[in-house]
């Protein structure tokens, strides 16, 4: 078998050009499969982070939409959501284990000489449990901050790095709008979405700060509530639902002026939707590999008319059909796998060339490597069959006889 193998790579050697170019064809085809299976994995991976940096089992309560001569407006249409409407949450929905309210709207904050356009976000002490985004330096606002309308504030990661880039801005004071508010922490960074928004440019600040000094409303934005359990959502969602019905005396056959959400599922359904999207990518790619294998047969056939006489005298002196076909079958296995090798590293080097320079979600795993390999010796093995076949059942004398 050794001394086969070691026939094949000189007869290949011998046309070194040759078959450069159509191990090039392979490698480009391997490549390209691990590239786009690489952005697929990745881009799932982030959705898949996201979902993960939304909170613990998270369940969102907001205004609904109201129809207005028969046009409806979007969510949040209507403010109906009320501080008793969460406490009822808390008290009746034992799948819930805690809630913060949400009230919501841009400023410009102004620190030094230093101003940036923002969100901020009105919130209780609890939100930073439901996120999973714990504070980083400082420290959070506490219940009596809530209770004594305090003007104090947690700023997000980038926020603090553009209001103080080089220095520290707890417990300096910092102007939303013209109000005055003193910095408790900073929230540990999150990073961008799967959809490039910065996660950290926010603000929080108490609730009832926000409805009292800043918005001047009395309503709620929205209510972020957290299940007990991933297999208590749907039931909280359920509950919910039933409970703000008849809270706000809303009868049978009419529309909720309210919506309860999980983003669970949409995130799931998108992180399924990319990994099928970079399947079919990858479908595409693999045309390339089936061009590299149409390039393999090529060469091989090649092969044989040039060695005819090569294949005529092995036969003379007592080579069988069996020793002949084989021989050509490993040339265009090693054709394969040599072009499978040189496309896997091309694949990994290009896969972190683009997460480096463009910032690309990619992940190349050891299966995807695997399958590549075996898929590229699979072609080498399919399309030198043919050729190897051709081969063995040429007779020996007319093969003796060719010039």
């Amino acid at each position: 078998m050794w001394l086969l193998i070691k026939i094949a790579v000189t007869a290949l050697t011998r046309n070194g050009m040759r078959t450069a170019l159509t191990t090039m064809g392979i490698a480009i085809g391997i490549a390209a499969v691990i590239g786009t299976v690489a952005l697929g994995e990745g881009s799932a991976q982030q959705v898949h982070k996201d979902l993960v940096n939304l909170g613990d089992n998270f369940v969102w309560l907001e205004n609904g939409s109201s129809n207005v001569g028969g046009v409806r407006t979007g969510a949040g249409g209507v403010s109906k959501l009320t501080e008793d409407d969460m406490k009822a949450i808390l008290a009746d929905v034992p799948e819930i284990a805690r809630c913060s309210p949400q009230v919501d709207s841009r400023a410009q904050l102004i620190y030094g000489n230093q101003n940036w356009s923002t969100q901020f976000r009105g919130v209780s002490p609890e939100f930073t449990q439901i996120r999973s985004w714990p504070v980083e330096q400082g420290t959070g606002f506490t219940d009596f901050d809530i209770q004594s309308y305090a003007r104090v504030t947690v700023l997000g990661s980038s926020v603090a790095k553009v209001l103080a880039p080089d220095g520290d801005i707890i417990g300096q004071t910092i102007r939303i709008g013209r109000v005055p508010f003193v910095v408790l922490g900073v929230l540990k960074a999150k990073g961008q979405s799967s959809t490039g928004q910065d996660q950290d440019d926010f603000l929080i600040i108490p609730y009832t700060t926000v409805m009292r000094t800043l918005k001047r409303q009395i309503y709620l934005d929205d209510v972020l509530c957290s299940a007990r359990a991933t297999e208590e959502i749907p039931v909280a969602q359920a509950k919910i639902t039933t409970l703000m019905r008849e809270r706000h005396r809303i009868v049978d056959g009419k529309a909720d002026d309210f919506n309860v959400r999980s983003p669970d599922e949409a995130i799931k359904i998108r992180e399924e939707t990319t990994r099928q999207l970079g399947l079919m990518i990858s479908s595409v790619a693999l045309v390339s590999l089936v061009v590299g294998g149409v390039g393999i047969m090529n060469i091989m056939l090649v092969s044989v008319t040039e060695r005819t006489r090569e294949i005529g005298l092995r036969m003379a002196i007592g080579a069988r059909q069996g020793d002949v076909q084989l021989q050509f079958i490993l040339e265009a296995l090693v054709l394969g796998l040599m072009g499978g090798a040189l496309g896997v590293v091309i694949g990994i080097v290009g896969s972190t060339m683009l997460t480096d320079s463009l910032g690309w979600p990619m992940v190349v795993s050891w299966r995807t490597i695997a399958v590549a390999v075996a898929f590229s010796c699979g072609i080498g093995l399919v399309f030198g069959y043919y050729p190897a076949r051709r081969a063995s059942q040429l007779d020996p004398i007319e093969a003796l006889r060719v010039e």
